[in-house]
């Protein structure tokens, strides 16, 4: 079990925001450190998503592969998306699986909860598991050119392990799903 340790706040002193958009706020901060130097911080506010592991009744998981403009090339990835003002996660998840894998879950199961790039966004992911899937598409406008990619669970190490899935949210979910699967 790791040491506790105890919180070190900084202060801050300033805020600017920098840039704000449809999905981010950026901003800087200067804030007084704990040993009392100052210090800037750049943070990309970001509202909390949900992720999901999807498992369909072949014991296959279905993935979405998309393009990344920040990357310029596709990537294979969990289904995900961002919470809506008034919404909460559970919806969320329900949401984007029609979305996203033209899915309905039936069952949905809260796994745990992470930061995805703490040292500079506040973006904080929800994981969940979603099970028994029907068919139930909804359109969405920022859908197009996703491909529902379905794979066996016990083919998921080796698509981490060659490369071939990239995303952190994706890997972090998967191996966290497996691992929580030896526990069921």
């Amino acid at each position: 079990m790791p040491e506790k340790t105890k919180d070190i706040a900084e202060k801050t002193l300033k805020r600017k925001y920098v840039f704000e958009g449809r999905l981010i706020k950026v901003r800087v901060d200067t804030v007084a450190t704990a040993d009392s130097r100052h210090a800037e911080r750049e943070i990309v506010e970001h509202p909390d998503a949900v992720v999901m592991v999807a498992l369909d009744k072949d014991d296959t998981v279905l993935l979405v592969e998309q393009y990344r403009a920040p990357l310029g090339k596709k990537l294979l990835e969990i289904p995900a998306g961002v919470i809506e003002k008034a919404e909460d996660a559970e919806a969320t998840v329900i949401r984007e699986m029609q979305e996203e894998t033209g899915y309905k879950p039936q069952k949905v199961e809260f796994l745990l909860g992470f930061y995805t790039s703490p040292g500079f966004s506040n973006e904080y992911l929800h994981l969940y598991l979603v099970r028994d899937l029907i068919p139930s598409s909804l359109e969405a406008e920022d859908t197009a050119g996703i491909e529902l990619v379905r794979v066996p669970v016990s083919q998921v190490n080796e698509l981490i392990l060659s490369g071939r899935i990239q995303d952190a949210k994706t890997i972090a979910g998967l191996l966290l799903f497996l691992e929580y699967r030896k526990t069921r």
